[in-house]
C-alpha cells in the first residue's frame, strides 16, 4: 500500500542522509552552519568567511582570508565564449535559466577531471556568479558589455557594483552580505538534495550546481521572494494590503513568503533580514513598502499563525537597494552554490548512489493486445 501522507507530504520528515554541515529546525527555529548560529555569523562575519567555512570546514584567520578574497578577485572573469553564450540569450529568458545555461557552459570550458579537489572549480562559480547573471543582464536589457573585473572587497559589493556602474554605499554593501549569509545553507532542501543525488552517481561538480540551479528555479523553493515582490509591491499602503490579504485568504489563494517545511515557529533568517529591510526604508525614505509588508506579517499571523520566512523581508530589502526583481533568485544563486558544493564534496566523501524505491499505483499485469484491437 501506498502512504498516502507520506506521498502528499513531499517526503517531509524523513530522514534522507546524514550532513555535518548544517541544521535546520532544531528546538523550533533554530539554523547553524557547521555548528555556528545564523545570526551571530550574519552580525559577526563576512560572506566570503561563511564560504570558506563550508568548503574547507572550518573559519578562515586572517591571512586565509585575505588569500581566499585575493583569489576570488582573480576569479571575476568570463572566458570570450561564455560572453558569447550570454550574448545570444534573449532579454527574454527567465534570469534562472541564465544561470543554469551559464554554470553549463563553464562546465565545458573549464571541465573538472580531478574529484579529489574541487576547491578551485567552486571557488571559480563563486566569484563568477554574480559576473554572469549581470553581463547578461546589462547587455540584454542596456545594451552594453561591461567590465566584471572590478576591484571591490566583497562579492555583494561586486554584484551592486556591476548592475549599477558604481561602487556601492557601505550600507547597501553590509546588506548584501548579510543576505548572502542567510541564503548560503540549508541542509537537505529541495535544490541541495538535487546537487547530492547528482553527486552520489559520479557526475562532475557542475553538473550537480546546474541541476540544483534547475530546482531553485521553481517559485515553491527559490522564487518566493519574486513572488512576494510582486504581490506588496502592487499595494498602496498598509489598511489595502490588509484588505487584499483578507481576499486572498477568503478565496483561498496561495499567499508566497509565509510559513517553511520545517521550521515551525519562526524563520530565524527572517528575524535579521527584517531589520536590515527597515534600516533600508529609512535610508531610501520609503513610507509605503515597508509599512505594507509590516502589515502583511502581521495579517498572516493574526489569521493563520503563519510566519513570514526568509523571502518575505529579503523583498523590500532587494528592491531597495534597486535590484530588478527578476534578479532576486539569481541571487539566491550566488549564495547558496557555496552550500551545495559543500554538500557535492560531503557526499563523494562517503558516496552510495542515492536511489530509493517507489510504490506502483498503476493497472495490473495485463497482455499486450495487437494494434488492431487497441
Amino acid at each position: 500500500m501506498v502512504d498516502k501522507a507520506l506521498g502528499g507530504a513531499g517526503l517531509r520528515g524523513q530522514v534522507a542522509g546524514e550532513t555535518a554541515l548544517c541544521t535546520v529546525g532544531k528546538s523550533g527555529s533554530g539554523l547553524t552552519y557547521c555548528g555556528y548560529d545564523i545570526s551571530e555569523l550574519a552580525d559577526k562575519v563576512e560572506f566570503e568567511e561563511v564560504s570558506y567555512l563550508l568548503s574547507r570546514g572550518e573559519l578562515p584567520n586572517q591571512s586565509q582570508l585575505d588569500e581566499y578574497k585575493a583569489k576570488l578577485k582573480t576569479l571575476r572573469g568570463l572566458p570570450a565564449a561564455l560572453k558569447s553564450v550570454l550574448e545570444s540569450i534573449p532579454k527574454s529568458a527567465h534570469p534562472m535559466d541564465v544561470m543554469r545555461t551559464g554554470c553549463s557552459m563553464l562546465g565545458n570550458l573549464e571541465m573538472e577531471t580531478d574529484f579529489n579537489d574541487a576547491n578551485d572549480h567552486i571557488d571559480r562559480m563563486v566569484a563568477v556568479f554574480p559576473s554572469i547573471i549581470c553581463y547578461w543582464y546589462r547587455f540584454s536589457h542596456d545594451g552594453v558589455r561591461i567590465d566584471v573585473e572590478t576591484n571591490d572587497d566583497s562579492i555583494g559589493a561586486h554584484f551592486l557594483h556591476l548592475l549599477h556602474d558604481k561602487a556601492p554605499s557601505e550600507l547597501f554593501a553590509k546588506v548584501m552580505n548579510v543576505s548572502l549569509i542567510l541564503y548560503a545553507e540549508h541542509e537537505f532542501n529541495a535544490s541541495t538534495f538535487t546537487a547530492r543525488v547528482c553527486a552520489s552517481t559520479l557526475s562532475d561538480v557542475h553538473s550537480c550546481v546546474t541541476g540544483a540551479i534547475g530546482s531553485l528555479r521553481g517559485p515553491l523553493h527559490g522564487g518566493a521572494n519574486e513572488a512576494a515582490m510582486e504581490m506588496i509591491e502592487n499595494f498602496t499602503s498598509a489598511d489595502q494590503a490588509e484588505e487584499a490579504l483578507m481576499g486572498m485568504l477568503e478565496r483561498k489563494e496561495k499567499i508566497m513568503g509565509f510559513g517553511h517545511a520545517i521550521y515551525r515557529e519562526s524563520d530565524p533568517r527572517n528575524v535579521i533580514i527584517k531589520k536590515w529591510s527597515e534600516l533600508l526604508a529609512k535610508e531610501v525614505g520609503d513610507d509605503v513598502l515597508y509599512p505594507v509588508s509590516v502589515r502583511c506579517e502581521e495579517v498572516m499571523w493574526r489569521e493563520k499563525k503563519l510566519f513570514c520566512n526568509a523571502d518575505f523581508f529579503h523583498a523590500s530589502a532587494y528592491h531597495f537597494m534597486g535590484i530588478p526583481t527578476a534578479l532576486f533568485t539569481p541571487i539566491f544563486v550566488m549564495s547558496r552554490v557555496t552550500g551545495w558544493t559543500a554538500h557535492v564534496k560531503e557526499q563523494r566523501a562517503n558516496n552510495r548512489i542515492i536511489r530509493p524505491s517507489a510504490d506502483y499505483t498503476g493497472p495490473e499485469a495485463r497482455e499486450v493486445p495487437p494494434i488492431s484491437a487497441r
